[in-house]
């Protein structure tokens, strides 16, 4: 039985014991380190607000993640930076086969769809 409850949901509910809550952002949280994870994805893109906030020393770390739940479904959206010189389709099917198998595994919800933005290269100075 899942229900919104201020942008967090219950996974779990036993009237003996209590209930499981996750909050939407644990979720954004898990998609983003499990993206960063894979090689060849240089870190998250986030928006131009999270950008200024990162400049004056407030981070967040679900930036370039939107996690949209319903039920116990849920649908990933991501931004990422990638590496120059990396296939990008390979790369971005092993970005949502991670995510996907992250948020499912650690949280039990269903992920029907992972989208992945590519919103820049990374070209490092140090690449020969």
């Amino acid at each position: 039985m899942e229900k919104e409850v201020n942008k967090s949901y219950v996974l779990r509910e036993n009237e003996n014991i209590g209930s499981v809550q996750i909050a939407d952002d644990v979720v954004a949280m898990i998609a983003s380190l499990a993206a960063t994870e894979v090689e060849g994805v240089s870190s998250m893109a986030g928006t131009i607000t999270n950008e200024l906030m990162s400049k004056v020393g407030v981070k967040k770390l679900t930036k370039g993640v939107k996690v949209d739940v319903l039920g116990s479904e849920v649908k990933v959206d991501l931004a990422v930076l990638m590496e120059y010189g990396y296939h990008i389709p390979m790369t971005c099917q092993k970005v949502q086969e991670r995510v996907k198998n992250a948020i499912e595994n650690m949280t039990g919800l269903t992920v029907t769809d992972v989208n992945v933005r590519i919103a820049g290269v990374n070209m490092n100075a140090d690449r020969q």
